[in-house]
């Protein structure tokens, strides 16, 4: 008897949906077929793609960490658009992100296509390099310039409310630097123009940072980190179904998911976008299985790691879900 015929075929088994680029004409359409096609990373795109969407249908209060230099790397309109329309309700983010965001904010963009032979010509010239986009120094220059007044108001508005010294968080002081920015675009203008709360839980990591401690070593402003913690762990705990949306991992993966820690909730949806591997055994790479072991995750929560960099994914996500929302609300 051949070996061929005592396997039996199981016919609940569907055959691979291959992707068709004929239909594949819009970024909901392109993350449909990744749907259908359901294997490989491609269909870890489109699994994202259909958790998102049960996310949002099922009003799951949406946790958003946002890792690394991402605004360097073209993502400021993807997350602001984001915020727009109702797809981020907490952002989670480093103090680079904030950083260079405000930097755009106040008039100086990030450029790319810079001809250089090496970092230290680069350094001689005053360019900074995040690989392979650059920024000016002047767009530190004039942060400074620009958030300088800024910190003095705040602390001079707070001390009207209560003498010295000025005790903030992260969450506080950025929500007021956002109804100070008028640049549209800005993720920090936007945000505070949404009620979508930010949390930068190592400021102290980052140029905005050193400009804050400019005014904290004269001992008028305290950033105090556990302000920030209560008011992140009451956002999990008061929302009646908690989604966790993480790209790259890091401080704000860590941050995001230890909110629920305290709880006796748990986060009932789960997306991260990563290149970090599960080998090193750290936070940033493990995975949302692991995660259920912590009491992070409920284990049948819906959950996906796409293995991909966040800026090819991102973009087409968010663009497909605000596609679907339009086509929601026009239905």
């Amino acid at each position: 008897m051949h070996h061929g015929s005592q396997r039996k075929t199981n016919n609940h088994h569907k055959p691979i949906h291959h992707f068709d680029p004929l239909k594949a004409i819009t970024p909901a359409k392109i993350l449909e077929e990744f749907q259908e096609m359901g294997v490989f990373a491609g269909g870890a795109v489109g699994k994202a793609f259909s958790i998102y969407k049960k996310m949002l249908d099922e009003n799951a209060r949406v946790f958003f960490s946002l890792a690394g230099a991402m605004v360097p790397g073209g993502m400021r309109k993807t997350i602001v658009e984001a915020i727009k329309n109702g797809l981020i309700d907490v952002l989670v983010t480093t103090g680079a992100n904030v950083t260079h965001d405000l930097i755009e904010a106040f008039g100086v963009p990030h450029v790319k296509g810079i001809p250089y032979s090496s970092d230290r010509e680069l350094y001689e010239k005053g360019i900074d390099r995040v690989y392979d986009s650059f920024v000016n120094t002047g767009g530190f220059e004039s942060l400074e310039d620009h958030i300088q007044p800024m910190i003095r108001d705040f602390i001079s508005e707070q001390k009207e409310k209560n003498p010295d010294p000025v005790i903030t968080s992260s969450h506080e002081f950025l929500q007021y630097i956002g109804s100070r920015i008028k640049d549209q675009n800005s993720i920090v203008r936007v945000a505070h123009d949404h009620e979508v709360p930010i949390f930068v839980p190592v400021l102290a990591d980052s140029v905005l940072g050193l400009q804050i401690w400019l005014n904290a070593q004269l001992g008028e402003l305290v950033m105090d980190e556990m302000r920030d913690l209560t008011a992140i762990q009451n956002l999990f705990h008061e929302a009646d179904n908690a989604a966790a949306v993480m790209i790259g991992g890091g401080v704000p993966k860590n941050y995001t998911l230890q909110a629920s820690l305290m709880s006796p909730k748990q986060y009932v949806f789960g997306i991260q976008i990563t290149m970090d591997r599960v080998e090193s055994g750290g936070l940033s790479g493990a995975t949302l299985e692991e995660a259920v072991s912590w009491g992070k995750f409920t284990a049948d929560a819906p959950k996906v790691q796409v293995f991909s960099d966040a800026t090819i994914v991102l973009p087409i996500l968010i663009s497909g879900l605000i596609q679907w929302k339009t086509r929601q609300r026009s239905d």
